[in-house]
């Protein structure tokens, strides 16, 4: 006797049987059954109803997810003023998109990279007068000459449209390197300033005595784990939270950061709103504020990779509060390494209207949290995980739709589009 599974995967079927009795040593050697995601060759259908934990139906929008595929680990994405869409990727280079199709010759002027562990061209911005000086910004790692280690950098250029970067040039690099993990990743905020996030997640090896360390995410002296804040032109703004204390960095604006793998300001509140990958457990999303200390690596909702509460890659501390730290607005555990965040402002999904949009790398999902009146999260739904795919980059487009870049060496764009008039 046998039981059929059928299951539905945009319009194909799929058949898997399974034996409803077996011996008893079958019984005792399971058998996986695999049931492979769909691949992004064509436009696929999704439904955002679910249910409630009484089992009651919550409503939800069907949408239609685009690909447009042919990039190789893209990070980040910038909407041009002409509707073309710059995307980065981490091997160091620059790509666009125009009239949705995905220009095959590369844009040139990227400086050389280092395409390891995180590292490589990360972030993307334009300056937010770019319509008059054509500046864009991006971080990379800069390769330290005979070493494995990198600076986190962050270059200027101008870009005209063509296939080429003018005027590149380096305007903030942090003096030491770092050889393992390390995201760099920036926003800027409505006082013009660029916030830039530097992460140091783990120790760096016992044969490493040069390179930054977990450790310097609590040390005033380094730029690794912080939030900086910085001039257009990479300089330090008089008005640091920190500016002129001995000891302390002048482009320090907040501590204690792990690594940030998104920065966001509150379309109307102007807060600066970050996620954070935690160890094992412990993803974050935190509000940051002037000369806060969030806490890395002395406290964490998380613990190390070895299972330890604390020590070695997990936080000092076992308790996840401390004197003078903050605590993250939300936290994941287990971790879904969050990446990107994004507030849905647009009207093309009246009812995701004020829900934050996170993607998630190692939970493969594009994670929806849903908010009260108050602002507080009520509910939280995983999009996507159908694909098995790491969604990086989550931002909302001009044309109020959402757009997302899937972290892998056969890595795509996403456009997700309302399906009108769907039951």
């Amino acid at each position: 006797m046998r039981v059929v599974l059928l299951m539905a995967l945009f319009g194909d079927l799929t058949i898997v049987t399974l034996p409803t009795r077996a011996p008893l040593a079958a019984q005792q050697q399971p058998r996986e059954v695999i049931v492979e995601a769909p691949t992004l060759d064509r436009p696929l259908i999704f439904d955002s109803a679910t249910r409630g934990s009484g089992g009651n139906k919550i409503a939800g929008p069907k949408f239609r997810v685009v690909p447009l595929r042919g990039f190789n680990y893209p990070y980040a994405l910038a909407f041009l003023p002409d509707g073309s869409i710059l995307v980065t990727e981490r091997g160091g280079r620059l790509r666009i998109v125009r009239n949705g199709k995905l220009d095959s010759e590369p844009i040139a002027g990227v400086p050389e990279v280092l395409n390891t562990r995180q590292r490589g061209m990360n972030d993307l911005a334009l300056h937010p007068r770019f319509a008059e000086n054509h500046w864009i910004y991006f971080t990379y790692y800069k390769p330290v000459a005979g070493t494995i280690n990198a600076r986190a950098t962050l270059a200027r250029a101008r870009y005209d449209g063509g296939h080429a970067l003018e005027d590149v040039r380096d305007i903030f690099s942090t003096d030491a390197g770092v050889s393992g993990p390390s995201a760099a990743k920036m926003a800027f905020g409505h006082d013009g300033k660029i916030y830039l996030a530097i992460g140091i997640p783990i120790p760096r090896s016992p044969n490493d005595t040069v390179s930054a360390t977990v450790t310097d995410a609590q040390d005033p002296n380094s730029y690794y784990g912080k939030v900086l804040r910085l001039n257009d032109d990479g300089s330090a703004p008089a008005d640091n939270p920190f500016s002129g204390r001995p000891g302390y960095r002048p482009e320090l604006y907040a501590l204690g950061i792990r690594n940030a793998m998104g920065l966001y300001f509150h379309p109307e509140t102007g807060e600066l709103w970050e996620t954070e990958n935690g160890p094992q457990g412990g993803d974050e999303i935190n509000i940051i504020k002037a000369g806060k200390n969030y806490g890395w690596p002395v406290i964490s909702y998380g613990r190390a990779y070895s299972g330890e509460v604390s020590g070695g890659t997990g936080p000092v501390l076992e308790q996840p509060v401390a004197p003078g730290m903050e605590q993250p607005w939300l936290f994941w555990s287990p971790s879904i390494s969050a990446a990107a965040i994004t507030f849905y402002t647009g009207n093309r999904f009246p009812a995701w209207k004020g829900n934050i949009f996170v993607g998630g790398l190692v939970g493969t999902q594009l994670h929806r949290i849903v908010l009260n009146k108050d602002g507080l999260p009520i509910r939280r739904q995983a999009l996507l995980v159908e694909l098995n795919q790491r969604i990086r980059e989550v931002q909302q487009g001009p044309d109020g739709l959402l757009y997302l870049l899937t972290d892998e060496e056969a890595g795509a764009l996403l456009r997700l589009e309302p399906v009108e008039n769907a039951q």
